[in-house]
């Protein structure tokens, strides 16, 4: 019961960010701004240290997961790189507003948070106090994993109506994953390397998709002002959760 209903918050926040996107989609640039600095703090601040508790807990080699930061950084920037190459020719490819770029972006988001409720459910299966602060920590983040699905698909000119369905998608996605682990169990060495491997992807759409993007229309303190924030509202929950 705890799996669902925290499942289903997840659902109502994720939507909700992505919404807050839409009515203020002249601000964007602060929005992706502020993504950027969130995405930056929930690797930092969340997925490193559970990878290293987790190889700390149960003697595992944290080098392993660290290996699939990087593949996953490479594989993200290879498919980025890749699908630009085919439009090299366009005008507006200096601006880098590709809508395929903005559907991979947000795609790797919805996998991101259908592990977020697989997380959810996993922490349930531990013990009920195990499952309310991971849940805690995932409700709060995924108001801005709405928010930036919206905002990579917007930023990347991707039509309004295909933008909501992907918000969709990622809302939906927590619930899924919560429900899906009432039919496996996974190790702690593979959830380690997943971890590590969705940290690189993370990692990389912060630093090579969202912050250029956030400053290729206006370059102001405010932004970077809004990327510290970002990074400071992961770190303040992570530290209020662990509390």
């Amino acid at each position: 019961m705890g799996v669902l209903f925290f499942s289903l918050t997840a659902f109502v926040f994720t939507a909700a960010g992505g919404l807050l996107a839409l009515r203020f989609r002249d601000h964007l640039h602060l929005i992706l701004g502020f993504t950027a600095g969130v995405l930056l703090g929930v690797v930092s601040f969340d997925i490193l240290p559970e990878v290293f508790a987790l190889s700390a807990e149960h003697g595992l080699d944290p080098t392993r997961a660290m290996i699939a930061l990087v593949v996953g950084f490479l594989l993200f920037h290879s498919a980025e790189k890749l699908t630009l190459i085919h439009h090299a020719q366009e005008e507006n490819y200096a601006e880098h507003h590709h809508p395929q770029v903005g559907l991979i972006s947000a795609l790797a988001l919805v996998g991101h948070s259908v592990m977020d409720g697989v997380g959810i459910g996993l922490g349930f299966q531990v013990s009920s106090t195990i499952g309310v602060a991971v849940a805690v920590a995932v409700i709060a983040h995924d108001f801005a994993d709405g928010l930036n699905t919206m905002s990579l698909m917007l930023a990347h000119r991707n039509s309004t109506r295909r933008s909501l369905v992907l918000l969709g998608l990622d809302a939906v996605a927590p619930l899924l994953g919560a429900l899906s682990t009432l039919f496996f169990e996974l190790s702690p060495g593979i959830l380690a390397l997943y971890l590590g491997f969705f940290a690189g992807f993370l990692l990389y759409i912060s630093a090579a998709d969202i912050l250029p993007e956030a400053h290729s229309q206006r370059r102001s303190a405010v932004t970077i002002l809004m990327t510290v924030l970002g990074a400071l509202f992961i770190f303040v929950v992570t530290r209020f959760v662990e509390g």
